[in-house]
């Protein structure tokens, strides 16, 4: 019996989970069936204790080339083309992204395209191949940029370099992510996972209750006032106090219940 190879490979060491988009042979264009994967992994990484820290990132020599255009809608024959009906989608891994308050990386290996790029925007950090490019395609195929791009890159890299990506459609070079701050880190291509994971595998030791704190009250402090961002970062300080006073297996057992997202 052969085993179909899953759309999102799975691997837990060390504290880090590595999720690798598996369609190589498509540029890891995501489907249906590709996304109900991923967002499912992030939910289960959410509650699983043994996760600290998440790392995405592409097979093949690509990160993601957006939505496969080509994939069939359920009971539809021939394949439907709709982007209106399918750029909807990676809407679910934003909010499972959302709902993690763990740290996620984005191992950007290749070419991330449109939503592919999108879905990277999602990540808190993001480590770029040398070899990779990143652009906005959706006003050259005259696709509206449906994926959450226009609530992400504004944030990353500025309101007036996001209108300019989006509006223009431009190609930006890994050095060229790096320079806007769309980029985090660059590495050789041979060189990147390693870089990651060593990155990620530091990060998973660090104390958990105050790195998924730290998440949260900076994330919080985008959205809310400054009165309600102190607010947070007041119960966090007590927290940890707290949990530091305590004894090992006490203090994990806060932890887990403190940094669990509500």
């Amino acid at each position: 019996m052969v085993t179909e190879a899953p759309l999102v490979a799975v691997h837990l060491e060390a504290n880090v989970l590595v999720l690798t988009l598996n369609r190589p042979d498509r540029k890891n264009a995501f489907t249906r069936p590709m996304i109900e994967q991923w967002t499912d992994a992030l939910d289960r990484a959410r509650d699983d204790p043994d996760v600290h820290v998440v790392v995405v990132t592409g097979a093949g020599d690509a990160f993601c080339a957006g939505f496969d255009l080509s994939e069939p809608a359920p009971g539809e024959t021939p394949p439907r083309r709709d982007p209106a009906a399918v750029e909807l989608f990676p809407h679910r891994v934003a909010y499972a992204m959302q709902d993690l308050d763990k740290p996620v990386i984005a191992a950007v290996n290749g070419a991330a395209v449109g939503a592919g790029l999108g879905l990277a925007l999602m990540a808190d950090l993001r480590f770029f191949s040398d070899r990779a490019k990143v652009w906005e395609v959706y006003v050259n195929a005259g696709i509206f940029p449906g994926s959450g791009d226009t609530y992400f890159l504004p944030r990353i890299v500025g309101t007036s370099r996001a209108l300019k990506m989006l509006w223009t459609g431009e190609k930006l070079t890994a050095e060229q992510a790096l320079d806007a701050g769309l980029a985090d880190e660059v590495h050789e291509h041979d060189q990147l996972m390693t870089h990651t994971i060593a990155f990620a595998t530091a990060l998973a030791a660090r104390p958990q209750l105050i790195v998924r704190g730290i998440k949260r009250a900076v994330y919080a402090g985008e959205r809310g006032t400054l009165r309600d961002t102190l607010g947070l970062v007041g119960a966090y300080t007590k927290a940890v106090a707290a949990t530091a006073a305590r004894p090992p297996s006490e203090s994990l057992n806060a932890e887990r219940k403190t940094g669990n997202p509500s």
